[in-house]
């Protein structure tokens, strides 16, 4: 394919994709195939000649769309939204094309300038405190992961790294792998699970903390439950001088066990609930233990003024990601993280080589563009690009209404099942999440969704709340109307009536 004929077929390509995307609705949202049905349909080995551009395109309709579940279809109100807009996509096409690998500000220094300053701009629309901001006297800076399980895990790895590090001040006679086995982290029973792996991962101790009966974690129970590990063996991190620094160390066992992080969550992902941070934040910072807030699909709301004050108790945390790339209208994959103090994520990764080594790294501000320091690859793509378009053509202003219309559209949704006396509400209606369920068994609960799954003419998936099997329904497509809404809610009430018209029921 040679210029010519690539100006010719990106044409095409944007035309195939707005015609997608303004034809979505019509496709059934969620695919009829079953697992192993693309091999049969393409051959078992590549080509050895070319084959024409028309063919290819051709086995998308005939391979590839019958597979896809269109998360962008109005009818997807499944997990979260995944974020989309002309503009990111536009953005990606010219980041494709540009092929930066921004590992470092030689590689390419618009790639890794542009990022950090992104960041910051993003950073003063939440408004968070200077010290999370780059371009200030503060200390921090942000940086774009691939996901928020990216994000926590390299939260939990700094944490790590620097709880061994103060350990082995106090008393060098401990191992690295002395301490690490005595490491223990909390975060909420209702995590992301991303937050267990990043514990796995790191080779930590994870624990659960209760929630309330708003499935949030509260300062009490986190108290509660350090004190009880406090009794058997464990103290909050930060260490105190335990044991005389001059004295040998007698064994691993004179090493109390130490609390490394706590992982807040604002906005879960079973019923979009808020961990109490104003309440968390303080007894983090007194016992020395890293806070990092996952913030992964609400973070968004909090550009709008009316959602900010859920934020409120960020300036005590370590950390603090979100991903844009769920609901600020910037394709996957764009998870932003700050950090209050740079150096503590970048003294735990800081790998320099001679070949990544430049004239300008010591220079000004270089430090803060090196975001090779603040993630697990190397390579990094010009992801910032797709910020920097929707944030000029869609503003503040048009971000926070698109926000803003998926909680309306939500409440919606919430008030004709608060109408249907057959049905209730299983959790507070925050934001763009309504958790809600059949009054009855988890089995009949579980039969409504099958059918509902069965019809792919919406799509939705459960969680657990409080023992009891609950629907979720997620405003996710930027196109969703409240005509889909309406739709919605009467398919699933004819499927509710034919379920409970059968003799079992």
């Amino acid at each position: 394919m040679d210029a010519a004929e690539f100006r010719r077929r990106g044409k095409e390509m944007v035309d195939y994709v707005a015609d997608y995307l303004e034809n979505i609705e019509k496709r059934l949202v969620y695919p009829d195939v079953e697992p192993g049905y693309l091999r049969s349909l393409i051959p078992t080995e590549a080509p050895l000649e070319p084959e024409s551009y028309e063919d290819v395109i051709k086995d998308v309709e005939r391979v590839i769309m019958p597979g896809i579940t269109h998360w962008h279809s109005p009818y997807f109100f499944a997990y979260f939204s995944a974020a989309s807009s002309y503009p990111a996509m536009l953005a990606d096409m010219l980041c494709g094309a540009l092929g930066c690998i921004g590992f470092s500000w030689a590689a390419s220094p618009a790639c890794t300038e542009l990022e950090t300053v992104m960041l910051d701009w993003l950073g003063k629309m939440l408004q968070l405190p200077e010290c999370f901001i780059a371009g200030t006297h503060g200390s921090g800076g942000g940086v774009i992961q691939g996901t928020a399980s990216e994000a926590t895990l390299m939260s939990l790895l700094a944490a790590r790294c620097k709880a061994i590090r103060r350990v082995q001040a106090t008393n060098s006679n401990y191992s690295e792998s002395d301490v690490l086995g005595k490491l223990v982290a909390y975060t909420s029973e209702q995590a992301h699970s991303s937050v267990e792996r990043a514990a796995l991962i790191g080779g930590v101790m994870m624990k659960q903390v209760p929630a309330d009966n708003s499935y949030a974690v509260r300062v009490d129970m986190l108290k509660k439950m350090m004190e009880e590990d406090k009794a058997a063996g464990l103290i909050p991190f930060y260490v105190r001088q335990h044991t005389n620094q001059n004295k040998a160390c007698q064994g691993v066992d004179d090493l109390y066990m130490c609390v490394l992080q706590f992982c807040a969550t604002l906005g879960t992902t079973p019923s979009c609930a808020f961990d109490r941070i104003v309440e968390l934040g303080p007894l983090c910072n007194e016992e020395n233990i890293w806070m990092h807030i996952d913030a992964a699909y609400a973070g968004s709301a909090f550009i709008c003024p009316e959602f900010r004050p859920l934020l409120n108790g960020v300036e005590f945390a370590d950390s603090f990601n979100f991903n844009p790339h769920k609901w600020l209208l910037v394709n996957f994959d764009c998870s932003a993280m700050w950090v209050k103090k740079r150096t503590d994520i970048i003294g735990a990764f800081k790998m320099e080589p001679l070949y990544l080594k430049h004239e300008n790294q010591e220079s000004g501000r270089s430090i803060t563009f090196t975001h090779t320091h603040w993630q697990i690859p190397l390579g990094r793509r010009f992801r910032s690009l797709k910020l920097w378009f929707v944030f000029r053509l869609y503003g503040l202003q048009g971000l926070q209404a698109h926000i803003r219309k998926q909680v309306a559209l939500a409440k919606v949704f919430e008030s004709l099942v608060r109408a249907d006396k057959r049905f209730e509400i299983c959790a507070e209606v925050i934001m763009g999440l309504v958790c809600f369920r059949l009054k009855g068994s988890n089995e009949l609960n579980q039969n409504l969704l099958k059918r509902i799954t069965d019809s792919r003419e919406i799509h939705l998936v459960p969680c657990q709340l409080s023992g009891r099997f609950v629907l979720r329904f997620a405003i996710c497509a930027r196109t969703t109307e409240s005509s889909h809404i309406q739709q919605a809610w009467r398919h699933i009430t004819q499927l509710t009536f034919e379920l409970l018209q059968e003799p079992s029921h």
